[in-house]
């Protein structure tokens, strides 16, 4: 059954339907707003597949300064094209960035433009960027939208390198994702190029033009989940070889070799990375390409986030840190002071050595070395005699079975036991912000999975975000009030500033730090396991492991997380 995108309203049909590559063959290079680094998508002709409708009105004369609705502030022009034009604009009411999209009224396409833009507003999904007004006013059609202005375009991700496994996964997982649930409400995009993808500081993939850009350009699609899917394929392709993969070069990438077709991701770079190699054939073979593996072709965003689900857990690189200088002994450390130093060993001195002071040779100098001499002799002879004085009296204590004796070994204390391993029946992220989904990862015996924060720039408090100011962690439900006596945490990696808290016996799901009124650690940089024994069991049910500050991953970046919880103690 034919599927009908919802990109391009009142459009009319297409006779037939040719996929993203036709599409891409002859992809000019988007318009780039050099304020950002974000782009503003630029031309992509017609083919058989998606027609333009007729030819469009001329584009309104407007200029920097010109205000919408008494509101919106036009800034900077990033893109003139096919009758509309697109603005960075400044929202005066909120004071923030905004983008808008302009055409006339009597716009052949005006008509599918407001559509599309109400319908993807309705969407409300946070991996999209948001569209925030859509209106007809003046002769005028304009669409507002989100601006980010610390994001990132991929294009401009990808002319630095192809992304490393891990975050090339993010990308496809997060995008495909993304895309699922906009198809179950009929949304589709149908121009998801590297210009449309934007990567935020926090590491997060966010999609803009959902249904919008397609229909400023009057694209439509008869299989558009088929031509979504092919197009995230391509995403990511060019993510694991910097090339795009088509014959010709597009968004700065160069394109495959002519006349070979396309070949698998591994014979165009070495070293990529073999499962998502074979999962970016499946993607694409809907373009007649043949998977490099015996599974089927993936021909919808939900199929593909299936199989993205199904790869083995690809694990974030370590964090690179940098080792101390190697500690340099000097010549008098090193026992060879006076000696002469080897060809070809170096050695540290701060300052040279004064010569020792002459002997003292006057009448003055004798007494003086006469009268230090006795002195020492008497010391000697005092220290002696009291020495010997305490060791008689010792002896003599010692036969008389004097009560002065030191206590025996085995009537020191005992260590604390810590208890036996409790029955965790949840875990849950503090806030709910940082990675919910993967707090199940703390508990589930395999210390090589771990829930593990987004990388966060230029400030160690999780990127000092207003939603992340407590930090983050993970809250440990114990099913009921039991004795804990201890703790054993293995931390995704050393260096964290953490502690560990517990709630009293009588809460109920403490879901702020608030909450967590007994303090079982106070908070210091760990290791990478964090472990403690109580001198006396504490009676709880929730437990906090609580991340304060994320180290550096030595590229500017900061991440943490859990891989493993233990908490010791009985039930009575």
């Amino acid at each position: 059954m034919a599927e009908r995108s919802t990109a391009a309203v009142d459009v009319a049909d297409n006779s037939g339907d040719e996929p993203l590559a036709a599409q891409a063959a002859q992809a000019t290079a988007d318009g780039v707003d050099t304020q950002n680094g974000q782009a503003a998508d630029g031309p992509m002709p017609e083919t058989d597949g998606e027609r333009s409708s007729a030819a469009p009105a001329a584009a309104p004369e407007l200029h920097s300064g010109h205000k919408l609705a008494r509101r919106y502030r036009l800034e900077e022009c990033v893109t003139r094209l096919d009758g509309f034009s697109s603005w960075r604009a400044m929202d005066e009411k909120l004071r923030r960035a905004v983008g808008v999209h302009l055409l006339p009224a009597d716009h052949p396409r005006a008509r599918s433009v407001l559509a599309a833009a109400r319908s993807s507003a309705l969407l409300g999904d946070p991996r999209f960027v948001q569209v925030l007004d859509a209106v007809e006013e003046n002769d005028l059609v304009y669409v507002v939208h989100e601006w980010l202005p610390d994001a990132t375009e991929l294009t401009a991700v990808l002319a630095a390198g192809p992304l490393e496994p891990h975050e090339a996964y993010q990308l496809v997982h997060q995008i495909s994702q993304a895309m699922t649930a906009a198809h179950r409400e009929g949304l589709a995009h149908l121009r998801l190029t590297p210009s449309a993808i934007l990567r935020t500081s926090t590491g997060q993939y966010r999609i803009r033009g959902l249904a919008v850009n397609a229909a400023l350009r009057g694209i439509t699609s008869e299989t558009p989940q088929r031509a979504d899917t092919e197009a995230i394929g391509a995403l990511l392709y060019a993510a694991l070889t910097q090339r795009w993969p088509y014959e010709n070069d597009a968004y700065g990438l160069t394109g495959l070799p002519k006349g070979v077709g396309l070949i698998a991701p591994d014979q165009v770079r070495a070293g990529v990375h073999r499962g998502l190699g074979e999962l970016a054939m499946r993607a694409l073979a809907n373009d007649g390409a043949t998977a490099s593996s015996q599974e089927p072709a993936c021909t919808t965003p939900e199929e593909l986030a299936k199989a993205v689900a199904a790869m083995p857990r690809i694990r974030p690189p370590e964090p690179a840190f940098t080792a101390p200088p190697e500690y340099q002994q000097t010549t008098y450390q090193q026992g060879s002071y006076g000696r002469p130093v080897p060809a070809g060993v170096t050695t540290v001195q701060s300052r040279p050595v004064a010569p020792p002071p002459p002997p003292l040779q006057s009448r003055t100098g004798r007494a003086l070395k006469w009268g230090v001499a006795a002195l020492l002799i008497a010391a000697l002879g005092l220290g002696s005699w009291q020495l010997a004085d305490r060791l008689l009296g010792r002896g003599t204590q010692g036969e008389s079975g004097s009560s002065n004796n030191q206590p025996k070994n085995n009537d020191a204390p005992k260590a604390p036991e810590p208890g036996e391993a409790l029955p965790i029946k949840h875990v849950s992220v503090l806030g709910n912000s940082v990675k919910p989904e993967a707090a199940d990862k703390t508990v589930d015996g395999d210390p090589g999975s771990a829930w593990v924060t987004p990388r966060y720039v230029n400030y160690a408090a999780f990127g000092n975000l207003e939603q992340d100011n407590d930090g983050s962690g993970i809250i440990v439900d114990l099913g009921s009030v039991k004795n804990v006596s201890g703790i054993d945490v293995n931390m995704y990696v050393a260096g964290q500033t953490a502690e560990v808290r517990a709630a009293a016996p009588d809460a109920t799901g403490p879901t702020t730090i608030s909450g967590f009124t007994q303090h079982i650690t106070k908070p210091a940089r760990t290791d990478q396991r964090l472990q403690t024994t109580l001198e006396a069991p504490i009676r709880t049910r929730y437990l906090l492991i609580h991340i304060s500050e994320l180290p550096s991953d030595g590229t500017g970046g900061y991440r943490g997380g859990i891989s493993e919880i233990k908490v010791l103690g009985s039930a009575s």
